[in-house]
C-alpha cells in the first residue's frame, strides 16, 4: 500500500521549506540567460515552443528561470514542461510532494496591433480540480515579474488542497474495497447456497419420481398377484422380469436408498457472481457498475 503523508504533516513540511508570506512575493529575476535550470534551458533551445517575439520570449525565459530557481530553493522539483496547448506558449512543471503543477507563459494578445497590448504576457497555472486563481497578467502599475512569488505561493497552497483530496480519495478507495470484499463474501455464500439448493432440488425431483414409480411397482405387483398364473402373453414370466427391473431402477433412482454426503462444490465464476453483487463488479471495487 502507498503511504500518503497526512495533511498536517504536509503542511509542516511545506511551511518548513517556505519563507514567511511577507517574503513570498519577492522573487529576484535575473537579467541574463545564463546558468539556467535544465528545464528552462531546454525550453530556450526548443524553437518550436514559446513562439513569440524575441523580446517577449527572452523576458518569459527570465521569469521562468526566476520561478524555477525560487522553487528549487524551497526544496521543490522543476521539470521540463511537456503539456502545451499551443506553440505560442511554453513553461515548466513545478513538482511539490509528488504533485506536478504546469506553469505556462504566453503572449496575452498575439494578434493585437497595439504595441502596448501586444507586449503583455500572461502566466497560467493549470487549474486541475482547483477553483483557486490560476491566471496572472501584465497590468498598468504591475508587471508579471512582481507576481512570481504569489504564483509560487499559490502552487504551495494547492499542494495542501490536493493532499486533502488525495487523502479523501484514498479513504474512499479503502472504504469501497472493504464494501466490495464484504459483497464478494456474501455473493460467494449465496452462490454456494444456490449450488447446494440445486442439488437438493434434483434429489427431491428424483425422490418424488422414485416414490411415484414405486407406487406403480406396488400396484403392478398386486395386479400380478390377482392374475395369478393365468398366462397374459407368450412368455408368462415376462411381467415378473419387468417388475424386477422396474424395482431395481427405482432403488437406483431413489436418493434415500443410499443417502449421499455433502456435495462437492466448485468455485463460482466471476460472471456467475455478478447477479449476486447488487451492482458491484466481480473484478474489483474500481469497476463498480450500476451505482
Amino acid at each position: 500500500m502507498v503511504i500518503i503523508p497526512t495533511t498536517r504533516r504536509l503542511q509542516t513540511a511545506v511551511a518548513r521549506r517556505c519563507p514567511p508570506r511577507d517574503d513570498a512575493s519577492v522573487v529576484p529575476v535575473p537579467t541574463r540567460l545564463s546558468s539556467l535550470h535544465p528545464a528552462v534551458a531546454a525550453l530556450r533551445d526548443d524553437d518550436g515552443r514559446l513562439v513569440i517575439p524575441p523580446v517577449l520570449r527572452r523576458r518569459s525565459l527570465l521569469m521562468l528561470q526566476a520561478l524555477a530557481a525560487a522553487a528549487v530553493r524551497r526544496g521543490h522539483e522543476v521539470r521540463e514542461g511537456r503539456s502545451y496547448y499551443s506553440r505560442r506558449e511554453g513553461g515548466v512543471d513545478v513538482v511539490v510532494d509528488g504533485f506536478a503543477y504546469i506553469v505556462t507563459v504566453k503572449q496575452e494578445f498575439p494578434q493585437s496591433t497595439n504595441a502596448e497590448r501586444s507586449a503583455r504576457l500572461v502566466v497560467e497555472l493549470e487549474h486541475g480540480r482547483s477553483s483557486r486563481p490560476g491566471r496572472w497578467r501584465d497590468r498598468k502599475g504591475r508587471v508579471l515579474e512582481d507576481t512570481l512569488g504569489v504564483i509560487l505561493g499559490e502552487i504551495e497552497a494547492r499542494v495542501l488542497e490536493d493532499a486533502q483530496h488525495r487523502e479523501s480519495e484514498e479513504r474512499a478507495r479503502e472504504e469501497r474495497e472493504v464494501r466490495w470484499r464484504a459483497a464478494m463474501v456474501k455473493a460467494k455464500e449465496r452462490a454456494v447456497r444456490d449450488q447446494l439448493a440445486e442439488v437438493l432440488r434434483e434429489e427431491v425431483r428424483r425422490w418424488r419420481e422414485a416414490a411415484a414409480l414405486g407406487e406403480y411397482c406396488d400396484a403392478l405387483e398386486r395386479r400380478l398377484a390377482e392374475l395369478g398364473s393365468a398366462p397374459t402373453e407368450s412368455d408368462p414370466a415376462a411381467p415378473r422380469r419387468w417388475l424386477e427391473w422396474a424395482r431395481g431402477y427405482v432403488r437406483a433412482l431413489d436418493p434415500l436408498d443410499q443417502p449421499r454426503g455433502m456435495p462437492t462444490l466448485r468455485d463460482p465464476t466471476p460472471e456467475e457472481l455478478r447477479s449476486y453483487l447488487q451492482g458491484w463488479s466481480p473484478y474489483g471495487p474500481e469497476r463498480q457498475t450500476g451505482r
